[in-house]
């Protein structure tokens, strides 16, 4: 494993994106990203709120970081911050991390932004980091997520019962993972 490569998080460039190393620099369009969105809220499963503080703290530590890569998601027409897509929770002995994503808000689902930032990210990942597994949670209420997610490789392993309560109401989540070895679409 290369991961070296977290400390220096390079940039990813797809057709429409530029994901860059989140951090300071992205304040504005994280604190709206983080509270302003109830359903970006609901669909990470973030009953928490955030002071400008606890966020500007929260991305100074991101560059740099050894165990982590944070970029945020940038369209490339606009210059816009959309979103932020993450490999976190790094396990060096068996070659694994997490995979996270959020867009930052309604305007940006449904085009394919998700999808296409987390294509750069899993190659990333498999093909120049050496990872053999990326796996990530997510809500049994959220299948334009699973699908997106399935478009990228990851396979359903298994579910968490009631893992979340929301509006009064118990949600599954289900647990997705990509290997290495897997046929990537």
């Amino acid at each position: 494993m290369r991961t070296q490569l977290l400390a220096r998080q390079p940039e990813l460039r797809t057709e429409r994106l530029r994901l860059t190393q989140l951090g300071p620099d992205h304040f504005e369009a994280a604190n709206v990203g983080l509270d302003d969105d109830d359903e970006g809220r609901k669909l990470t499963g973030t009953h928490a709120t955030f002071t400008d503080e606890q966020i500007r703290t929260w991305l100074a530590k991101l560059p740099g970081a050894a165990d982590r890569a944070d970029w945020a998601i940038v369209r490339t027409d606009d210059d816009k911050v959309i979103g932020e897509v993450v490999l976190n929770d790094l396990d060096v002995d068996n070659q694994s991390m997490n995979y996270r994503i959020s867009l930052y808000g309604s305007a940006f689902y449904g085009q394919g932004y998700g999808t296409e930032a987390g294509r750069a990210v899993i190659n990333f990942g498999l093909g120049v980091l050496g990872l053999h597994r990326i796996s990530l949670g997510v809500y049994a209420f959220n299948p334009r997520a699973q699908a997106s997610y399935a478009k990228l490789g990851f396979v359903l392993e298994g579910r968490h019962r009631d893992a979340l309560y929301w509006d009064g109401e118990w949600h599954d989540e289900l647990i997705m993972s990509v290997l290495a070895t897997d046929p990537r679409p």
